[in-house]
């Protein structure tokens, strides 16, 4: 019978590392970052531009219109921003994939 028992100050020398390659794994952060700090500050950088320089300004609608339009644009803007995020997260997982059938 094998004694399992270890030292509680011993250290193993290597760490098992459960998340996988660390280049992905920083890869994947980026881009989720990346993402999250677009879907924030384009819907709302857009909606006020549009509706002060472009429906009001240029336009020359009402404020309660301009309102109403630039909230289509800002939603527009999500679903772009979605849009992109779904298709880099696509292709970048394929991309791994590929190269982890290669090895």
């Amino acid at each position: 019978m094998q004694n399992y028992k270890t030292d509680v100050g011993s250290i193993p020398e290597t760490a098992p590392d459960f998340r996988g390659n660390d280049g992905s794994l920083v890869s994947v952060l980026k881009t989720l970052l990346f993402f999250t700090i677009l879907m924030i500050t384009l819907p709302i950088g857009l909606y006020f531009a549009s509706k002060s320089f472009l429906f009001e300004a240029s336009l020359g609608y009402s404020s309660n219109d301009s309102y109403f339009y630039a909230a289509i644009v800002a939603v527009l803007a999500v679903h772009v921003v979605l849009a992109l995020f779904v298709y880099v997260a696509w292709n970048e997982g394929s991309r791994q994939w590929r190269e982890g059938k290669q090895d």
